[in-house]
């Protein structure tokens, strides 16, 4: 089977799943965007995307995501930045990201601010909320508790737009039941925030759980792509 063959059929199976997903709870299938993420995978894969109808790629590695991006730059792709930020690769970021899903902390905000200046763009923000414990190994996202004050640091800043909420169900818990936890948090959050309206939430493993709990965008690589490369 042909590569392109392959993440075709990848893109088929994932594409009905979301639609079975939305059809379960009476949902469009239009209200899910699907970002598939591409990391570890070469730009040649991102390419055939561009050309099967892919408009949202996600990257979580700021070198890897960088290189590819630019390599890519002519498909007029919407790039999503997934993965955990440093402070001081925030700036850097939004010189091709449109969308960072993952400012779980509020010492980010300035760099994105500056960067977006600095690079004349908007970017849209998304506040990764931790559904984790307190204290759980490898623990990454805000707390819930403190999203209010993030998304004040967010919108007082300049072009950055808060668009909505990030999460990642914890390894070894039912994903619905950390699912129905993030539709209570986001609950709470649109009735101060009525306009941050997406939800990026579920992954190729959980995507279902995801789009019955309100998610409006998932994170899809394997399911798409296949197993990530050898050498990585």
């Amino acid at each position: 089977m042909s590569r392109r063959k392959e993440v075709a059929a990848g893109l088929a199976r994932v594409r009905e799943r979301i639609a079975g997903a939305c059809a379960d709870v009476q949902r469009d299938p239009a209200e899910v965007r699907l970002v598939v993420v591409t990391k570890f995978f070469p730009p040649s894969d991102v390419r055939l995307l561009a050309d099967l109808g892919v408009t949202d790629v996600g990257e979580n590695r700021h070198q890897e995501a960088q290189a590819k991006a630019t390599e890519c730059r002519d498909l007029g792709l919407t790039w999503h930045f997934i993965g955990g930020l440093q402070s001081n690769k925030a700036a850097a970021v939004t010189a091709y990201a449109s969308v960072v899903e993952s400012v779980d902390r509020r010492k980010l905000v300035g760099p994105l601010s500056r960067g977006a200046h600095e690079h004349d763009r908007e970017v849209d923000v998304l506040l990764q909320v931790s559904l984790d414990p307190p204290g759980a190994v490898g623990r990454s996202g805000a707390d819930p508790e403190a999203l209010a004050d993030l998304a004040a640091a967010v919108d007082e800043a300049g072009m950055l737009k808060l668009r909505g909420l990030m999460a990642v169900a914890p390894v070894g818990e039912d994903p619905a039941a950390a699912f129905a936890r993030l539709a209570a948090v986001r609950t709470g959050f649109l009735a101060h925030h009525p306009g941050a309206t997406w939800l990026s939430a579920g992954m190729s493993g959980d995507l279902e759980a995801a789009i019955r709990a309100g998610a409006t965008h998932v994170r899809v690589g394997s399911a798409v792509l296949g197993s990530r490369p050898a050498n990585h």
